[in-house]
């Protein structure tokens, strides 16, 4: 029975048939939308800590706005008007912003962190100002915490609006709005209206931001717009993929954290979407297909295999070179230890490695051999080698002392299309596949 009534309960919430849980559902997810797509241009000029100093500006506006119209004999609680005044407070943060950091050699945050602490303080003496006037302040505190249960038909239909004009704004200046993001000083210097696009940039901040202080507040939309696109930039490296993810995953985060919110009363909505979106956040982090952790340890452990199969085989043929005279031969385990740092035991597991790859053979307990494979393989990492050492040596003044292990640094990350050009830098176009003497033997120590 019990279990039933939960089931009822999950599908009531899922299929949006009540219609405040529909109301919310859908604001907060036309939100997470809107703040996904702004936000994302927030993190990439590098500037999330602005959507925090835009929600702040708002508040002077709200209870001043309240104070004006309550003094006047009209409604103090009109939302619409409400809003009108944290639009022009955080237009006013804004341009505040902007000018301290275009007229003094104050830089971005320190200007966002003076206006965003100032124009806080504001707001709380308005809203002091505002509960003199008696019980017909109460609730404007929700625009400081959010009280997403509390929303009307009046807030999903300004985001009915909001939301698409993001999207049309952002696809349709996507090429302006990254080029001022990535590099500013190369679209000043094709006289584009860099200051017109950043203020229009920091518009819609404010339009998004003024239109979820109902749904989550100002404490906690900068969460909603910075989160999701921080998340998204996990899963690519591409910026116009990285804002569509923004925007799904935003709603997503919005969806799930008001259905929960409906589930549990007694749970507020924009705390819930937060936590959800944190949550969102941390399984990027860690398992996001570009930048993830997993990912990014992946690549490491692959590229340190690579690294000691090269170093491992260079060395073996090195050997070869000296004593044999590129015989490819037996040789003693022992002769290896003497050309790397390696313990026993890493060298066992490189050997272990190099026999699984059919690079080595093993003809006793102490005595290895390359295989045919293996013997070519040694060869051409040890060309690549010496020809970036040869390179360092004539053009980058390197003495042969250091050249060993300054050609270490870049030899793993050598592509086909580089060593063609060490080949010509080094006038050895003609005899590609000769392997060029050691430099060190060649040029001594100096």
């Amino acid at each position: 029975m019990m279990l039933a009534l939960v089931s009822s309960d999950i599908w009531e919430v899922i299929s949006l048939q009540n219609y405040n849980t529909r109301l919310v559902v859908l604001s907060t997810m036309l939100l997470g939308i809107a703040s996904g797509f702004a936000g994302s241009f927030l993190l990439l000029r590098k500037r999330s800590l602005m959507s925090d100093t835009l929600s702040h500006a708002c508040l002077p506006g709200i209870g001043l706005m309240f104070i004006v119209l309550t003094m006047m004999g009209g409604n103090g609680k009109s939302l619409g008007m409400l809003l009108v005044g944290a639009t022009i407070s955080g237009l006013l943060g804004v341009g505040l912003v902007t000018a301290i950091r275009n007229n003094s050699r104050i830089k971005d945050d320190a200007a966002m962190g003076i206006v965003l602490s100032v124009f806080f303080g504001l707001g709380i003496v308005f809203l002091s100002l505002a509960q003199t006037l008696g019980g017909a302040a109460a609730g404007l505190e929700s625009f400081i915490y959010g009280k997403t249960a509390s929303m009307v038909d009046q807030d999903l239909t300004f985001l009915k609006w909001i939301t698409p004009c993001t999207l049309l704004l952002c696809i349709g200046l996507q090429k302006e709005f990254s080029l001022v993001c990535f590099d500013e000083n190369f679209a000043r210097s094709l006289s584009w209206p860099v200051q017109f696009l950043d203020m229009l940039m920091m518009g819609l901040m404010v339009a998004v931001t003024v239109v979820g202080l109902q749904a989550v507040g100002l404490i906690l939309i900068i969460a909603f717009m910075i989160i999701p696109a921080a998340a998204a930039r996990f899963w690519t490296e591409k910026y116009r993929v990285m804002w569509i993810l923004a925007g799904v995953i935003g709603g997503i985060c919005g969806w799930l954290g008001a259905s929960f919110s409906a589930l549990l009363p007694r749970m507020p909505a924009g705390a819930v979407i937060v936590l959800i979106s944190g949550i969102a956040f941390l399984f990027s982090m860690f398992f996001g297909t570009a930048r993830g952790v997993c990912k990014i340890k992946a690549r490491q452990i692959r590229m340190r295999k690579k690294i000691g199969r090269q170093h491992f085989l260079r060395a073996a043929y090195e050997i070869l070179e000296v004593t044999e005279e590129g015989r490819n031969v037996s040789f003693p385990v022992a002769a290896l230890m003497e050309k790397r740092s390696w313990t026993s035991l890493e060298l066992r597991k490189l050997i272990s490695i190099a026999r699984k790859e059919d690079h080595v053979e093993m003809v006793t307990s102490e005595r290895v051999q390359l295989s045919e494979a293996g013997f070519a393989e040694a060869a051409r990492y040890t060309r690549n080698h010496r020809l970036w050492e040869l390179y360092l040596i004539r053009f980058a003044d390197v003495a042969t002392r250091h050249v060993d292990r300054d050609a270490d640094r870049v030899e793993h990350v050598l592509g086909p299309s580089v060593v063609r050009q060490l080949e010509k830098e080094l006038n050895r176009t003609a005899q590609r596949m000769q392997l060029p003497k050691n430099p060190h033997a060649l040029l001594g120590d100096g």
